[in-house]
């Protein structure tokens, strides 16, 4: 699961008193890493932080490189450049820790990292994760701006009609459909679809 830091989610980690196994395993965020450094940055000038986000930033130039490559080349990639400079930075953000204060911002920012490395770092693993869940940001950007407008969704099942609703949307989106002629065609089409078919009216299958 790709996500932030919120504590939450915290319980979908652990494992299973029984099997062992957790339901989730966590890929963290380079994107939210990077914004607390930047924010450290921004109010301080400090030149700790400054060094972190242009090492960060290489890593997102990695990143761009390989977009849209196969996940095996993206994995080769990460393998050979990634994890070294992961390491560089992991290195020089523990020798921070140790020469400034414990309670400064530089040190928060830094023991973000830190102290979820493991997830930090889990990306270089799996040619399919990303370097961060930016693309899930933005895809729930319409609904933070939404909360300014309305603060409720009337009801506990109007608030499941609303996250069924964006999910074909977004998900519309992503598979590179117009959502209003899609939803157009669908509900035009869905009474006397066969049921057995259903999964062909599914955006990933989808044709006008």
């Amino acid at each position: 699961m790709h996500a932030d830091a919120y504590s939450g989610f915290n319980r979908l980690y652990e494992s299973h008193p029984i099997t062992g196994k957790s339901r989730f395993t966590e890929v963290a965020c380079w994107a939210h890493a990077r914004r607390k450094l930047y924010e450290v940055h921004a109010a301080s000038g400090s030149p700790v932080a400054h060094v972190l986000l242009e090492q960060i930033g290489g890593l997102f130039a990695i990143e761009a490189e390989i977009k849209g490559q196969l996940p095996e080349l993206r994995q080769q990639v990460r393998e050979a450049r990634s994890v070294p400079l992961l390491e560089t930075i992991r290195l020089q953000m523990e020798a921070a820790l140790n020469k400034g204060s414990s309670k400064s911002a530089l040190a928060q920012a830094i023991r973000y990292s830190l102290s979820r490395w493991p997830a930090m770092t889990r990306y270089t693993m799996d040619g399919r994760l990303e370097i961060s869940n930016n693309a899930a940001e933005r895809a729930i950007r319409p609904l933070a701006l939404g909360r300014k407008n309305w603060l409720f969704a009337g009801s506990d099942t109007g608030g499941k009609r609303a996250a069924t609703l964006y999910t074909i949307i977004e998900t519309a989106k992503l598979n590179g459909l117009n959502p209003e002629a899609y939803l157009r065609d669908i509900i035009a089409c869905i009474a006397s679809h066969s049921i057995k078919r259903i999964d062909e009216l599914l955006p990933w299958n989808y044709r006008p």
